[in-house]
């Protein structure tokens, strides 16, 4: 396949349909910087006819030096009720200023009837007249045959009618939309090749939906059969279950059919731009998307880890290295030595296969299990235990004892939280402070940071940036073990740790000591690795 394929995507506007999804603007420059970085070639930014926010954004991004990227504007054919010159949906899109304007129309005849209520002809008709008159303003104008895949199967000579239509009054790609995401990978296969022979000459895009489960597989079948322009959103965001996903396309295509995309060093920032964007849009990453999610790459059995020990390729499609990722071994009450001697090795530490100090530690770890921890996301806190097993980890301080109280005038009442803390440091000096809190973990932390940050200032720059509970015997009903998970970030990495107890704020504060200890730990190895001044 020797044509270049253009990447089009579409996060800001059909991406942010996806419920929960919000971009502020701030965050929505951020994206096309990001997007245009990855090397993007056309960033649709949303529809100015029905959105200020959309116009907001091209006026923006008019001063923007982009290298890769054109913006695009995206509306509809002119109403059937207006001319194309009086149409307002025609003159906001002119109005945005972009070089490239994407417009939808009807290609499908039951939609052209029912929902447009036009007649068949009228249809096509505002459909090259639309065309024709973005062309004459100057604009390059890309056509989304909506419902193509729906209306190609319903009457496949209407729904190519309309794209040659487009195609004849100067549309130079003509998209294929699977707008229900409905359809199978040999449908749209048949389909794109049947565009192909009726209009040789013409781009021909895909645009596909994930309803059925199978966005990314069509998207690929369409270029398989002559598509040349893809259409999607980073991370599958959009309506109802999302839109082909960009971050696994573009991969799937480089690596596996042997098209250039993108470049390698863009390739090798996929996962950042999947995370980036994850954060900008208030999502969390999924972790177990192909290519750029943790489990990705994440062995958790002792004779998988084993064998991606011995040879990566032996459980790993491609290296994750090429899309920024990394091999995770997850250790666990199924994993055997071999994950644990990996684990080890990952975090610097050196155990011996035969050793009894690994035994130790590897039944440490399934005893813990069994009583409910789980390390698989909790990086840091299986560090410190391997550490403190070989001797290599003394605790900067050792709390003495806690107390956390909770008041409210009613149970319909703003709570105050209160928790007092002693701890004692390595000198033995005892530190006894309180703190208030939104909540009683809130009120604990800040009065472990009250009573630490004077000896370790460097526990200013900690901030906890998640906090995950799970019950683990929910039939215990109050009395059931509670696992927590905390996320910590200094501004530079992040760490996970994990407590486990009956008592919700004792796995809290579990979890908080390891979090703190962590990053105690890295900063005196820090200063210990750097060569002492002359």
């Amino acid at each position: 396949m020797k044509q270049h394929i253009e990447l089009y995507d579409t996060t800001l506007r059909d991406g942010a349909q996806g419920r929960q999804i919000k971009f502020s603007s701030e965050d929505q420059l951020r994206v096309v910087r990001a997007l245009d970085e990855f090397g993007i070639a056309y960033i649709e930014g949303g529809q100015p006819g029905s959105n200020p926010k959309a116009a907001e954004l091209f006026e923006r991004t008019k001063d923007m030096q982009l290298k890769h990227a054109k913006m695009a504007a995206f509306g509809s054919t002119r109403h059937p009720k207006s001319a194309v010159e009086d149409d307002a949906n025609i003159r906001a899109l002119l109005q945005a200023g972009t070089e490239v304007v994407t417009i939808f129309a009807k290609s499908s005849p039951t939609h052209a009837k029912e929902i447009l209520r036009v007649s068949l002809n009228e249809n096509v008709k505002l459909t090259g007249e639309s065309v024709a008159y973005l062309k004459s303003q100057g604009r390059r104008v890309i056509l989304d045959g909506e419902h193509f895949f729906d209306g190609y199967f319903e009457d496949p000579e209407y729904a190519l009618s309309v794209l040659e239509e487009a195609w004849n009054n100067g549309a130079e790609t003509l998209v294929l939309c699977d707008t229900n995401g409905g359809r199978l990978p040999s449908e749209i296969a048949a389909a794109t090749g049947a565009v192909r022979e009726r209009l040789p000459k013409a781009r021909v895009g895909i645009h596909t939906h994930n309803d059925a489960g199978c966005a990314v597989a069509n998207s690929i079948a369409a270029v398989e059969a002559g598509a040349t322009h893809i259409q999607g959103t980073i991370n599958g965001y959009g309506e109802r279950t999302g839109n082909a996903n960009l971050v696994t396309i573009v991969p799937t295509i480089q690596l596996k059919m042997g098209v250039k995309l993108v470049t390698d060093k863009q390739l090798a920032k996929l996962t950042h731009l999947s995370h980036l964007v994850a954060e900008l849009a208030n999502m969390n990453p999924r972790e177990s998307d192909p290519y750029v999610g943790r489990d990705s790459f994440t062995h958790k059995g002792g004779m998988h880890a084993d064998a991606v020990h011995k040879l990566k390729s032996s459980y790993e499609h491609i290296a994750p290295e090429l899309v920024g990722n990394r091999t995770h071994i997850a250790v666990s009450e199924v994993a055997g030595r071999s994950s644990l001697l990996q684990k080890a090795e990952d975090f610097g530490i050196t155990l011996e296969r035969d050793a009894p100090e690994t035994r130790d530690v590897l039944k440490r770890v399934k005893d813990m299990e069994s009583e409910g921890y789980e390390f698989e996301g909790a990086d840091a806190s299986l560090e410190l235990l391997m550490r403190r097993a070989k001797g290599h980890h003394k605790s900067f301080f050792k709390i003495l004892g806690y107390r956390v109280s909770v008041e409210a005038k009613d149970q319909n009442g703003a709570s105050l939280s209160e928790a007092t803390v002693k701890v004692e440091l390595p000198d033995g000096t005892p530190m006894h402070t309180a703190a208030e809190g939104a909540g009683p973990v809130d009120a604990l932390n800040n009065a472990l940071r009250k009573a630490l940050e004077g000896r370790y200032p460097e526990l200013k720059d900690v901030h906890l940036e998640d906090y995950k509970v799970r019950i683990l015997d929910g039939q215990a009903a109050t009395r059931a073990k509670t696992r927590v998970f905390i996320e910590s970030t200094d501004g530079e990495v992040e760490w996970d740790t994990v407590g486990v107890s009956e008592n919700i704020i004792a796995a809290s504060l579990h979890a908080l000591i390891d979090s703190i200890e962590y990053k105690l730990y890295r900063t005196s190895a820090k200063k210990k690795s750097k060569p002492a001044a002359k």
